[in-house]
């Protein structure tokens, strides 16, 4: 008989990959809308993913979360502050991707857990292991070198890092299932995505004015932002944090190898440092997350 708890942990899996496969993979559909520009498809983006967002909340009966969610002010002013973080943070993603940075978009996603961490510390008073502090140092080398060799920092990067690091540290603080939570961000968005495709004069803004395939392509922005975050979700439930935070690089990494191997970014000696301290941060950090992990699990086995 199998055992009802593994086949949970494999759907988990397998949820997860499917996830982080889209998310890594999105940026072959965002190039796809070639010559409309970031803010048109941010948009589209949240134009449809609060109607797909709207229908699936009835089908599974959550219209009642919603609009409790809609009448606590808290929570709705706790949203408010992360629609403006992941608005942000989605715009300047489409633009990397439509404008050959995919790898700064890489780089800010491999940054982001590490960002997260010193979010924990200056936020939330939390204190760093000493392999934690190794990641984080050897991370900010790796932008201090970026910023010594090219007298820059990595601008997007650090952007998309900072802004998914406080996004997921606002959304903590409103008790609301991503769903839900996602549904309110559209609806703020709703607004100014419709004022934008009204008064916009970009021909394609005006559905009527396009080809099928277009539309289809310019409707899939829906499906395509809430397709991975529900996957997220059902893995998030059946795996354990350590075994989401390995998952979380194969994003980064798809877009790595698409950047460089597809789109053929250029890929020079000081982008390889970077990376390359980079990488070395996030094996500290993971190894810190594994040796945590067999702690706790000593721990148990010793109290039973």
């Amino acid at each position: 008989m199998q055992n009802p708890n593994s086949d949970s942990a494999a759907a988990g899996l397998l949820a997860g990959i499917g996830a982080f496969l889209i998310w890594g993979f999105a940026p072959l559909y965002f190039n796809l809308l070639d010559g409309i520009s970031a803010p048109e498809i941010l948009s589209h983006r949240s134009v449809w993913s609060f109607i797909l967002a709207l229908i699936l909340l009835a089908m599974i009966g959550k219209l009642p979360d919603l609009r409790a969610t809609l009448c606590s002010r808290q929570k709705m002013l706790t949203l408010l502050l992360s629609t403006v973080l992941i608005g942000s943070n989605w715009l300047v993603f489409i633009w990397s991707i439509t404008n050959q940075h995919l790898l700064d978009a890489s780089l800010g996603y491999y940054i982001n857990p590490l960002i997260s961490v010193l979010l924990g510390v200056v936020v939330l008073g939390e204190r760093l292991r000493p392999m934690q502090w190794i990641a984080v140092a050897l991370a900010a080398l790796g932008i201090a070198y970026e910023l010594w060799q090219f007298g820059k920092l990595p601008l997007i990067a650090l952007f998309l890092a900072v802004t998914f690091g406080f996004y997921g540290l606002v959304r903590k603080q409103a008790p609301v299932d991503s769903l839900t939570g996602l549904a309110v961000e559209t609806l703020y968005m709703l607004p100014v995505a419709l004022g934008f495709l009204f008064w916009t004069t970009s021909p394609t803004s005006n559905l009527f004015n396009n080809s099928w395939d277009l539309n289809t392509l310019l409707v899939l922005a829906g499906p395509i932002t809430l397709t991975p975050l529900l996957l997220f979700n059902i893995a998030a439930r059946r795996l354990n944090l350590s075994t989401i935070g390995f998952l979380q690089y194969l994003g980064p990494t798809l877009m790595f190898l698409l950047a460089t191997l597809y789109y053929r970014e250029p890929f020079d000696t000081g982008k390889l440092v970077t990376f390359a301290l980079v990488w070395i941060a996030l094996a500290f950090y993971s190894a810190d997350a594994l040796g945590q992990r067999r702690k706790r699990r000593a721990l148990r086995k010793k109290a039973i």
